[in-house]
């Protein structure tokens, strides 16, 4: 399986949903690492706040912030390689990265209850 690393920029938590003034981004990528999470995927979030030595002791991480600097961040990395920054991916691109398919949703036959064809 494909291993997801984000590396995450100063965060509260490790997911970013506390605090006072949340970002609806946060909460939006948060439920889309757990869809992914519980299809599946491996992915794994290192906080540059919680896990500073983590993000010198990557290479290409330490490459990137020394170009870009921590407000670049997020960082995202898919077997070991760049694959985004500067902001959080989608549930799609997770699902690609990870190999999850898309969910199809169902189709509905609609039934119309005059010959006008209008409900």
């Amino acid at each position: 399986m494909t291993t997801i690393h984000i590396f995450d920029p100063v965060l509260c938590c490790s997911t970013g949903v506390c605090g006072v003034q949340i970002d609806p981004a946060l909460v939006t990528f948060a439920a889309d690492v757990d869809w992914a999470i519980k299809n599946g995927a491996q992915i794994k979030r290192t906080n540059l706040a919680q896990e500073p030595l983590a993000f010198v002791e990557n290479a290409i991480v330490k490459a990137f912030l020394e170009r870009s600097g921590p407000e670049a961040l997020p960082l995202i990395l898919v077997e070991g390689e760049m694959a985004l920054a500067g902001r959080y991916p989608t549930r799609t691109e997770l699902a690609r990265w990870a190999g999850i398919a898309k969910p199809t949703l169902p189709t509905i036959d609609v039934v119309c209850c005059s010959d006008s064809h209008c409900c």
